[in-house]
């Protein structure tokens, strides 16, 4: 027997199972450690909106004043000039001619229609001259002023006939009877500058503030339109 090998054997044995034993303790006493999932990134708080400043408020406009009106009456009297010869010869129904108003058409102290305004006719009716002395026949119609970019509406109708021959016919019927065809009447003829009166055939406003003032009335506003 050896003396020697018990006592280490057993030493060995004690301090292998204290190890164990410390091993076992360390672990168990050991913390476990997690593995935390990956964090998602903070959310990012949108701003705060920021409101939108006041809207200006436009200045409430002031009410349009409207100008002062004057008004010349319809049927007031404008007397124009003729600027070319009508005559029954040469002219056919609905041909047009030209005019020019002769004066200044005043109302309440300022020009509402200046001389030298034009204004326009238009034929309306015309035979021209024929045999037995018959003369020629020509009616016109007044129509219209252009007034600034307007036509103002104007009535006014004549008449006019040539001068008849019966003297030259009833002699002619006498001397050589069926030659008598022969003798005609004269044509109708409205010649150049002769004045024609017409009317206005609506009110027509204007602006006493802006009108030219009248040096003188010239035209009263008519009572009435004549007949012609």
């Amino acid at each position: 027997m050896h003396p020697q090998i018990a006592p280490t054997f057993v030493q060995g044995e004690f301090m292998r199972s204290k190890l164990v034993w410390v091993t076992s303790i360390a672990l168990v006493s050991a913390p476990a450690f997690a593995i935390d999932p990956p964090k998602s990134p903070p959310a990012e708080i949108a701003p705060a909106p920021v409101a939108a400043p006041p809207a200006a408020v436009a200045p409430t406009a002031a009410p349009a004043v409207a100008a002062p009106t004057g008004v010349l009456p319809a049927n007031t009297d404008v007397l124009l000039r003729m600027d070319q010869d009508l005559n029954s010869k040469s002219v056919k129904m609905g041909d047009r001619f030209n005019m020019t108003v002769v004066n200044d058409v005043v109302s309440s102290g300022v020009v509402v229609i200046p001389a030298g305004t034009r204004g326009v006719g238009e034929v309306t009716y015309h035979t021209n001259k024929g045999a037995f002395g018959k003369s020629g026949k020509m009616e016109i119609e007044l129509k219209y002023l252009e007034l600034g970019d307007k036509h103002v509406p104007i009535t006014g109708k004549y008449r006019q006939e040539g001068e008849g021959n019966t003297t030259a016919t009833v002699a002619a019927v006498v001397l050589v009877g069926v030659f008598s065809a022969f003798v005609t009447g004269k044509s109708a003829l409205i010649p150049q500058g002769r004045e024609l009166m017409a009317q206005t055939d609506v009110p027509i406003a204007y602006d006493p503030a802006t009108a030219p003032k009248a040096t003188m009335l010239t035209v009263q506003p008519a009572a009435a339109k004549p007949t012609n």
